[in-house]
């Protein structure tokens, strides 16, 4: 152990810090001193000007003494008198923080921020402590670990605590210097400090509730991916792409299993490679699925239209197939084609797809006779979510398309979707005053007739009329307003 490190250890220590050159000088200053006073009291006792001496002694002595005071407060060197180095006293610990650390400049440093950072070390002994001590000199905390072995070597992931002023880069860095390799980090939030096996059964139970939920459930298990649902066949019966193996594949950044319904479940996450633990994680969450079958929540309202008449909104699902085609028949060619922009004629070939709940949610609308009126939808489509309207020719301008969208909105909302999309018709003047009665930003594309109307979601929460979740809840006297 070096001086300089004995002199810290002892001072983090309390103990205070002796030098014995600086009592060397010091003692010589005494007999220097003691020296000269015995000559002065000679000289003023036995010499003729001893008075006038005495005089101009105490003169140079006040001259001295104030050169010294002025010099001091101008070149002062001294330590800050609330930071000497030592340790507090043991009453100094058991209050806490005094008034004088609140405003210490550490309190105003205070502030932290939550990092997620991953990446990968030597799978021996000692490569974990080494990425502990490098983020320890960072100041930083390590919340939470999970580890996910590889075939050569572990990726570590961190839920990491840091103080403000530090960077993403000088955490990267002082993990890079203790033999982290491939480090990835960006900031996190509230949500992450849920552990992960409380995650990944919360994420379970919602799916079993509702199959729709499960593309969400990956979404929030993986962090920013992109899922897609391929079905087995295209609208028209031909194979939509390769089957995945029943044990599914995972290929660096892309994982591909076998959906429930047939089909291919893709997930890609560019950005960081997926580890055998979450390929794991995701293939029970889809087994889980397949094995609890078609499932939605069997929820429903009870709404008065300003007309009178009573009208059911209610999840619905493939069980539905045989009233929703009914539904096209009472339509006309011109709603079923600003619906579905194709030939009407393939018009119930969609209908599978879109009242599968493993592609998104669907909400309907029944009259008291049980006829279906009115279908809206809120797709996932990768990164984005689409919502789509359909109501019948008889039902328009009623309220049902407001109520309808209104409520899809609330859904993409608590999916934390940050924004929806609908493709229409330049023409359909219906649609687009519909959502722009969201109250909404809207941005408008507009190519070769088909306009593509965006509504921001982080704006302003919108909420339907009644909760759409909420278990047999009847409430006729509630109307619909225009």
């Amino acid at each position: 152990m070096t001086q300089d490190m004995s002199q810290v250890t002892r001072t983090k220590n309390g103990r205070p810090v002796h030098h014995w050159r600086r009592d060397l000088v010091e003692l010589a200053a005494l007999f220097t001193a003691v020296a000269v006073a015995d000559a002065v009291a000679n000289l003023i006792g036995h010499g003729p000007d001893g008075p006038a001496l005495l005089v101009i002694s105490a003169i140079v002595l006040v001259a001295t003494a104030g050169f010294h005071t002025w010099w001091s407060r101008r070149h002062g060197h001294a330590p800050p008198t609330g930071d000497t180095g030592t340790r507090p006293t043991a009453a100094a610990r058991k209050a806490g923080a005094s008034e004088a650390d609140a405003t210490a400049p550490e309190a105003l440093a205070g502030e932290t921020v939550l990092w997620r950072m991953r990446t990968t070390v030597r799978d021996e002994p000692g490569s974990l402590a080494a990425l502990c001590v490098a983020l320890a000199e960072q100041r930083v905390d390590i919340l939470s670990l999970q580890t996910h072995p590889l075939a050569e070597g572990t990726v570590d992931e961190f839920l990491l605590r840091a103080p403000a002023p530090v960077a993403a880069s000088d955490v990267t860095r002082a993990v890079s210097r203790a033999g982290g390799t491939g480090t990835w980090i960006e900031r996190a939030d509230a949500h992450d400090l849920v552990d992960a096996p409380t995650r990944v059964l919360g994420l379970a139970t919602r799916t079993a509730l509702d199959a729709a939920e499960l593309p969400l459930a990956l979404r929030q298990l993986l962090g920013r991916c992109t899922i897609r649902s391929l079905p087995a066949g295209s609208v028209r019966g031909e194979r939509a792409g390769e089957e995945a193996p029943v044990e599914g594949a995972l290929e660096d950044t892309v994982m591909r299993l076998r959906a429930p319904e047939g089909g291919v479940i893709t997930v890609e996450r560019p950005y960081l490679p997926f580890t055998p633990t979450e390929f794991a994680r995701v293939r029970a969450l889809v087994e889980l699925d397949a094995r609890l079958g078609p499932r939605v929540p069997r929820s429903q309202d009870v709404l008065t239209l300003p007309q009178g008449s009573d009208i059911t909104v209610r999840r619905a699902d493939a069980d539905d197939l045989d009233a929703a085609k009914a539904m096209h028949e009472r339509c006309s060619q011109r709603t079923l084609s600003l619906r579905y922009h194709g030939p009407v004629g393939d018009a119930d070939t969609y209908l599978n797809h879109l009242l599968s709940p493993h592609f998104g949610r669907t909400l309907a609308v029944q009259t008291a006779s049980g006829r279906i009126v009115g279908l809206g939808h809120l797709l996932w489509d990768g990164d984005e979510t689409e919502i789509a309207l359909l109501v019948e020719d008889d039902w328009q301008r009623r309220g049902i398309g407001g109520e309808l969208l209104g409520r899809l909105v609330t859904m993409a909302i608590e999916t934390g979707c940050e924004s929806v999309y609908a493709v229409t018709q330049s023409s359909n003047t219906g649609m687009v005053a519909t959502m722009r009665g969201l109250g909404l930003p809207l941005d408008y594309q507009i190519e070769e007739g088909t306009l593509v109307i965006t509504a921001r979601l982080d704006a302003a929460p919108v909420s339907s009329g009644l909760p759409y979740d909420e278990i047999e809840r009847y409430e006729p006297e509630h109307s619909v307003r225009d």
